[in-house]
């Protein structure tokens, strides 16, 4: 199916990871600025937060405070003017920031990717190595506890764990942009491959609807790819462009994308574009926590 695109801003500077905040305002990182940006009807895209090095993702957590994977300052040949650590950051609605999580039972993080709160309230996060499809490093999925500790969940070899989400039952969800497979990882688990994308369909971020279908924007396919629960393919929602992830607003789905190119590079393209789509479906809640 074609999307409806109503585009709410351009000119960004690599879009990504939205949500929503409590007063209505969509919040993103801005990955080639090193900031987190707000949208309003009122007032347009504008500051939320400095966070410096390379935002990743960010979602909203219970105390207010939008939480946020930062991968150092790296994407691609792209570097940050102001490197940071990678890490797990937290970002305070006035504006200031702390570094919450470095290293995790032992492991420093590599380049933390995506994040999703999930029902027990941990803080579930892809941390993946630098992309590079003919030097392939190792995958790493952690859990943070509300209290600042956490575990590695899983590790595999030759991945790149991107999008991740936590369903109503408490497995995740995290999809792998070298090979486009989708994985469920259950707790006390190992991740299970459940579908496999279409050829071309390179997969980046991913929400789930109120049916538990997985919505799954694919970078280098031009659109969102939906299916079931068990992985069986639904429908494809083309968008044109490179969208990077996903949320939902009601019965709209609030994508962020990086443009009309395909190449991240040191030039930093502000081509990027904040979209809203009608998908006729409402979003499952998201899930909310907090880290001390």
């Amino acid at each position: 199916m074609k999307a409806d695109i109503e585009t709410l801003a351009t000119g960004l500077g690599h879009p990504e990871g939205p949500d929503i905040l409590p007063d209505g305002r969509i919040v993103m990182v801005e990955t080639f600025t090193s900031r987190i940006i707000a949208w309003s009807p009122t007032r347009g895209i504008h500051d939320y937060a400095n966070c410096g090095g390379g935002p990743n993702a960010c979602r909203l957590g219970s105390d207010g405070a939008v939480y946020i994977t930062q991968n150092g300052g790296t994407a691609g040949t792209w570097r940050a003017k102001v490197m940071s650590v990678p890490s797990i950051q937290k970002a305070w609605p006035d504006g200031s920031v702390e570094i919450i999580v470095e290293q995790i039972d032992g492991y420093k993080l590599q380049a933390p990717n995506d994040l999703s709160f999930g029902p027990d309230g941990r803080l579930y996060f892809t941390d993946p190595a630098d992309y590079d499809p003919e030097d392939r490093g190792l995958g790493r999925i952690f859990a943070v506890n509300p209290d600042g500790t956490g575990e590695l969940l899983d590790e595999i070899p030759a991945a790149f764990p991107n999008g991740i989400v936590a369903e109503a039952g408490g497995t995740i969800v995290w999809v792998d942009s070298y090979e486009g497979g989708v994985y469920r990882l259950r707790p006390g688990g190992k991740s299970e491959k459940i579908a496999q994308l279409p050829e071309g369909h390179v997969p980046d971020g991913l929400k789930i609807d109120v049916n538990e279908n997985l919505w799954i924007t694919t970078y280098t396919g031009g659109g969102v790819d939906i299916i079931k629960p068990d992985g069986t393919y639904i429908d494809f929602l083309k968008t044109g462009g490179v969208p990077l992830n996903c949320v939902f607003e009601g019965e709209n789905l609030i994508i962020t994308d990086f443009g009309d190119i395909d190449t991240i590079s040191v030039a930093e393209p502000m081509e990027g574009r904040l979209w809203r789509i009608p998908v006729g479906v409402r979003g499952m809640e998201l899930f909310r926590g907090a880290i001390a």
